[in-house]
């Protein structure tokens, strides 16, 4: 029963993580439990059709389906992601300021709630399909039904907790700087995501590694241990990172961070356009 409740805790983390995050920046949107819901339940949905086409995907592009499969979700999600992160970085100041007027404004609710939706289906999806697949190999593998419901009620229960637990631990932080920080969490997350999706395509032998670890930090901070895989999830830690790993993340770094600045600069007050417009000819000869 530990060993079920063990991994499955591992990957309800992974996920709850991920949607506490994107929860806590829609904070204030209108109708977000409904596609927090249907996103979950969509993502169980895909889970369960993946577990039941494993062999198919494992068999395709000469048995390296598994790894594309797994990069192409991720891609996704850091697509959906930074589109939120740069939308948040020019109407986050108007959003902190008017928090009642967000719920009720199209435009930002439309957002919103679709990266809502993607992202948790993505997230659900992922994980659900790995924990889908270990219990149906335990239970081919002879574990008592006992033990196998236990564990997974131990493992869903803990995760579920952990992502509360950061969520509402967000939600403390004060308002002027709320959306800064989410936004900077959301940035860290997907390029930790570009980062996974890299790993990925390099173990199905599509890309190269440029070179097989940067570093390696496993002595100080283990890839396995639940600070390094909270770590993993949070801000894309990876003790003993491919080149291409650490090319993906910088990019993906450097490119949110550059449309943030871009996208977030102030325009100009109607005041500070009139003052540096030069005076009219005709007004002035009327003078």
């Amino acid at each position: 029963m530990l060993g079920v409740a063990l991994l499955v805790f591992r990957e309800v983390m992974e996920a709850a993580l991920i949607v506490s995050i994107v929860c806590a920046a829609t904070r204030g949107v209108a109708r977000r439990g409904w596609f927090v819901t249907a996103g979950i339940g969509l993502g169980v949905a895909g889970a369960l059709l993946v577990a039941m086409g494993a062999d198919l995907i494992a068999r395709f592009a000469s048995g390296s389906g598994q790894e594309i499969f797994n990069a192409c979700v991720l891609l996704f999600a850091v697509v959906m992601i930074g589109w939120h992160v740069v939308w948040m970085s020019k109407h986050g100041r108007e959003s902190a300021q008017h928090m009642d007027a967000i719920g009720s404004a199209v435009r930002a609710g439309s957002s919103s709630l679709t990266l809502l939706l993607a992202v948790v289906a993505i997230a659900v999806l992922r994980e659900g399909s790995e924990v889908v697949l270990f219990i149906y190999g335990m239970a081919i593998g002879g574990i008592g039904a006992a033990g196998l419901t236990g564990g997974i009620a131990l493992g869903v229960g803990s995760g579920a907790l952990l992502g509360f637990a950061l969520y509402f631990g967000l939600l403390r932080i004060p308002m002027r700087h709320f959306f800064k920080v989410t936004n900077w969490m959301l940035v860290l997350l997907a390029s930790g995501l570009a980062s996974t999706a890299a790993r990925f395509l390099v173990q199905g032998n599509l890309l190269p590694s440029w070179g097989t670890q940067v570093w390696d930090t496993s002595w100080l901070l283990s890839n396995g241990s639940l600070a390094g895989q909270t770590l993993g999830i949070l801000i894309g830690y990876d003790a003993s990172p491919t080149g291409l790993q650490f090319v993906f993340y910088t990019t993906t770094l450097l490119l949110l961070v550059v449309g943030m600045g871009r996208v977030g600069r102030a325009p100009p007050s109607p005041a500070s356009r009139t003052r540096s417009q030069p005076p009219d000819p005709t007004t002035e000869s009327l003078r």
